[in-house]
């Protein structure tokens, strides 16, 4: 079976407040089908991160060269977010209204400054009115629409804690993914999510034949007939889903970028990464509609 991609670009995200490098920062990671050395780099703000891919993504796409992109981070929140955001959905579907509003909404400085802690107070705000369901604020960025500690989730009019993808990563692999409404702590993704779906949104736009799965691709295997049209196609992996072992002395996020651009290839050179692109026999096709439609799913085999 032919490969679907010639290039995977991986990437480890961060949600730090000033420019950073090594440990806890953004990592890349670049692969080319058939070689064996993964090229990674560490820019040190988002800004620079988010440039960087769109260059990569366009050395191949001028080559000829069809590229997937993978982000650790939500690509989407769950079911019935927009609708309680108050976005309009009469013109675009949730996960679009909710990447738009993001895309609008994200402040980023080039020092790598950003307002996450009072765009979650606000949304929280226009959902419930109050501190829920986003929470984590540290101390001093605590409010009365957000709290340090985590809301009631089992409150009638609550949305739920975690999406379906992050249940389902729960009972197949030996991986425990936060919530994406938690924005602090050990494992957090809640601040990395919210930055990085602006940051996607804005690729997806300057990318020229890029396309966002499952969102604009629906369930099923992929194949290259599917991929016809499309020149780089942008999925949420999770890296837990493979034992990471960095070498020697290499930080744990540039080991992760590595290992998951490496398995990817092996899975597409074997002919079987296209499947990995289909939901399991075991989501309903309601599941799958909130799949679609908002929460996303994650590529993991």
């Amino acid at each position: 079976m032919t490969a679907l991609f010639d290039a995977y670009i991986i990437v480890d995200w961060s949600a730090a407040a000033k420019p950073a490098t090594d440990a806890n920062s953004i990592w890349i990671g670049v692969l080319t089908r058939g070689e064996q050395t993964v090229a990674t780099f560490n820019p040190p703000t988002r800004l620079e991160a988010r440039h960087q891919i769109l260059t990569l993504a366009n050395e191949f796409i001028l080559r000829g060269q069809r590229i997937l992109i993978g982000f650790d981070f939500a690509l989407g929140y769950p079911s019935g977010t927009a609708r309680a955001l108050g976005l309009d959905l009469k013109e675009a579907a949730p996960w679009r209204a909710i990447h738009d509003y993001l895309a609008a909404h994200v402040i980023e400085h080039e020092d790598n400054h950003n307002d996450r802690f009072a765009l979650a107070a606000d949304m929280n705000a226009a959902i419930s009115g109050g501190a829920h369901p986003f929470w984590g604020a540290p101390p001093a960025k605590a409010c009365s629409t957000l709290n340090t500690k985590k809301g009631d989730f089992t409150r009638a009019d609550s949305l739920p804690e975690h999406r379906l993808a992050e249940r389902w990563i729960r009972s197949n692999f030996k991986a425990n993914p936060k919530t994406v409404w938690q924005l602090l702590g050990a494992g957090a993704v809640g601040s990395q999510s919210l930055l990085g779906i602006a940051t996607v949104a804005w690729l997806r736009e300057k990318i020229s034949g890029a396309r966002l799965w499952p969102f604009e691709t629906g369930p099923g295997t992929m194949t290259k007939q599917r991929l016809e049209n499309t020149s780089c196609l942008l999925a949420e992996i999770y890296p837990s889903t493979v034992s990471i072992m960095p070498e020697t002395g290499e930080i744990l996020d540039q080991a992760q970028v590595k290992t998951l651009s490496k398995h990817l290839e092996s899975l597409d050179s074997a002919g079987i990464l296209g499947g990995t692109f289909d939901f399991p026999d075991s989501i309903s096709d309601g599941e799958i509609h909130k799949i679609i439609a908002e929460e996303g799913w994650i590529l993991a085999k």
